[in-house]
């Protein structure tokens, strides 16, 4: 429910895209599409061209990365693999498969490029030249359950993910029932985000010749933990030191209710020849995770949380001296999160992101004295910085691009974009402006909000307005660029956005990020009116056509606003949020997150436990009188379909104008081309019904649906 984890489900979408079978015999490529009158469509949305994995060689001399394109036709991507200088030059696509190339990296020598991609055999790590040419697989698994793979250093070892099933306790009550789908359950944690928990994900390591894999080692051997830690965790949850003979992996030891319950990850060091294991954070009591080694196997850092239970606490940059075992907690001072940590090449330094006032830029720390030098100044987000000899290398997106590679000139502070995959794209679409606006909250705080503009703006004019309600619900309303939440999409559209950076926010410290839990009806509801009544005493602000829309905590502050709105907003569009939040502590699968920001359960006598469900939307149904759109998914199983469906249900009753857009088929995202399609037409066909009165939804209004809208001009 954060910010940082929208890569992971771009990720998601490149696994499941290589595990499929591809039948149909034509390639997806690079679309081509008009452009109609430079309007950013949702066909032309999901006609660019998204860069996922970069890799820098050895000698910094080259960039291996990868494009994913996708085929509405087809409701599907495939990603393609590329090859560049370290100045953009050369660009060369070394690819041209019906699957998609994956967890793509050079080997420790430079010489070759290590892939995982599935064919009719299963899902195996492969080697080809620096050109594509010699493709050789050199694992040999039959099963379509490899999900990540790292090189030694040596380059003699290979470390490996595999997915393993989950013993079944009751088969002896299945049998002579091969036909039956039932599922039996004895414990918490037995569905997580958008999975059954029907395997688990458990490191390996095998050596290596240079041509085929021998037999792995399982570091997790009779144990049912999973490493990586799903849903997010990757390849960055594990790494070998420097000699190839260790390896740090990220593990919370625990199953099933204590499990659901608890954040208490650690990290561990894995002696490969010994098997002995070291718990390096055995003390510290939250998220440990994504360990870094220094090039001279001095240093081990990672990411880590103070509080268990807290999946938004403040991301602590931790810095272990391997010889003595002492770990430094080397941002105590810094009152920003550190995401993404690389050293410098000679171990003197580490660089980092960190989210500061809505941007995500990149920031450098000398190790000896833990002074921190912010790099760079973008009013962007950059997502990844790979330190080369002379220059970073690091991926980039804003509101207003979607992510390419950039160049940084740590010298001269020089940041430029060296790939060029959606230039031509961008060059057919009318952009409109990005502002920040520093407004004052009903408690003289500073609220940072962001008001996005139409294309060909014209001040003299009145538009339709949105207020844009983040999730999270601790997520950076940030220079992020979306494929469904897309800010520039909604703008060209005619409408401007307000965004703002409510309470409960990282970015702007400690105190503001946490002043939600607990408080969901509280301040960050004002700041979300507050943001949406200043920047509507603008002329241009058409104040009798307003809407509120959200995903996620922005679906619940959709709901909740609908009963306390006062009449501001003309339409809602709530997608996957929660409505009634007793329903959501017995159904949703973090129990973590639940118990921290709500309290704990509904049944507590706690006061402060009662206010929030105090909050629930559904308590102020008798209050809603404006026209909603609810959008829900049947495997989303953090906030479940019931949510939505009750909140529609509960619209339709009461005699307001509702519509349910239900996929079965998707998650708390939408990932497949046509219902993403489906779903940006439908959140303008509703948009523009109700707060366009001049346009073509508009005209198509039942007689029930224009009383209504009568009604609510008059009141």
């Amino acid at each position: 429910m954060k910010k940082i984890f929208l890569c992971f489900g771009l990720m998601a979408i490149l696994f499941a895209s290589c595990q499929q079978k591809t039948k149909d015999k034509d390639m997806i490529e690079k679309p081509e599409i008009e452009v109609k009158d430079g309007v950013l469509s949702p066909e032309v949305l999901w006609s660019f061209g998204r860069i996922g994995e970069v890799s820098v060689s050895p000698d910094g001399e080259k960039i291996l990365y990868t494009v994913t394109y996708y085929s509405i036709e087809q409701n599907k991507g495939n990603a393609e693999v590329y090859i560049m200088d370290k100045d953009g030059k050369n660009v060369k696509r070394i690819t041209e498969t019906k699957n998609s190339e994956f967890n793509v990296v050079f080997n420790p020598k430079g010489d070759k490029i290590g892939f995982i991609y599935a064919d009719e055999e299963g899902v195996n790590i492969w080697q080809m030249n620096l050109d594509g040419t010699k493709r050789e697989k050199i694992s040999d698994f039959k099963e379509g359950d490899l999900e990540g793979f790292a090189y030694s250093p040596d380059g003699n070892k290979i470390l490996y993910v595999r997915a393993l099933p989950k013993k079944d306790n009751y088969t002896y009550l299945k049998e002579g029932l091969d036909k039956t789908t039932g599922r039996i359950n004895d414990d918490l944690m037995y569905r997580h985000w958008d999975n059954w928990v029907d395997n688990i994900p458990q490191p390996f390591v095998a050596e290596f010749d240079g041509k085929k894999l021998s037999e792995g080692t399982n570091l997790l051997e009779g144990t049912e933990f999973e490493s990586p830690m799903r849903p997010w965790g990757g390849m960055e949850q594990l790494a070998f030191s420097p000699d190839s003979k260790k390896i740090a992996y990220t593990c919370r030891k625990k199953t099933g209710k204590e499990y659901a319950y608890s954040t208490n990850s650690d990290i561990y060091l894995y002696d490969i020849a010994s098997k002995e294991v070291k718990n390096l954070s055995e003390n510290m009591m939250g998220y440990d995770q994504n360990p870094v080694f220094s090039s001279d196997g001095k240093y081990l850092a990672w990411e880590s949380m103070e509080r268990d239970g807290y999946e938004a606490d403040k991301i602590r940059l931790m810095l272990c001296d391997l010889a003595s075992g002492r770990v430094t907690y080397m941002t105590e001072d810094f009152d920003q999160n550190a995401n993404g940590i690389r050293f410098s090449e000679d171990n003197k330094y580490m660089y980092f992101i960190s989210d500061y006032h809505g941007r995500d830029n990149i920031y450098k720390m000398t190790i000896a004295d833990k002074t921190i030098k912010q790099l760079t100044q973008e009013v962007a987000d950059y997502t990844s910085v790979i330190p080369t000899k002379d220059r970073l290398i690091a991926t980039q997106m804003s509101m207003l691009h979607p992510v390419e590679i950039w160049s940084v000139d740590e010298k001269t502070g020089k940041e430029q974009k060296i790939s060029t995959t959606n230039d031509d794209l961008m060059a057919k679409i009318k952009w409109g402006k990005v502002e920040e606006r520093k407004l004052k909250a009903t408690d003289g705080k500073d609220l940072y909000t962001w008001v996005i503009y139409p294309p060909d703006f014209d001040s003299t004019k009145k538009y339709p307005t949105l207020l844009y309600c983040e999730g999270g619900p601790q997520s950076t309303v940030s220079q992020f660029w979306s494929y469904r939440w897309n800010f520039s999409i909604m703008a060209s559209h005619g409408y401007i956005v307000v965004a703002p950076n409510r309470r409960g926010l990282p970015g702007f410290g400690q105190e503001w990020n946490e002043e939600i839990s607990g408080d969901y009806g509280g301040q960050c509801m004002k700041d979300y009116l507050t943001a949406i009544d200043e920047i509507s005493k603008e002329p241009y602000v058409d104040k009798e056509h307003r809407g509120a829309v959200g995903a996620s905590f922005g679906g619940f502050s959709v709901y909740w606003l609908a009963g306390h709105h006062d009449n501001r907003f003309k339409a809602f569009i709530a997608h996957n949020g929660m409505f009634n939040l007793e329903q959501q502590y017995l159904e949703t699968e973090e129990m973590w997150f639940v118990n921290w920001d709500l309290g704990g359960p509904y049944w507590s006598n706690d006061p402060k436990v009662k206010k929030s469900y105090a909050n629930s939307p559904h308590l102020f149904v008798t209050k809603w009188n404006t026209p909603l759109l609810v959008i829900h998914s049947e495997f989303d199983f953090r906030i479940v379909a019931s949510q939505g469906m009750a909140a529609y249900n509960a619209a339709v009753n009461l005699g307001i104008p509702a519509r349910y857009l239900y996929f079965p088929d998707e998650t708390h995202w939408v990932l497949k081309p046509q219902n993403g399609v489906l779903w940006q037409r439908n959140f303008f066909d509703w948009l523009d019904k109700w707060l366009k009165p001049e346009s073509s939804a508009a005209k198509r209004m039942t007689e029930s649906e224009k009383k209504f809208a009568e009604q609510m001009n008059n009141r």
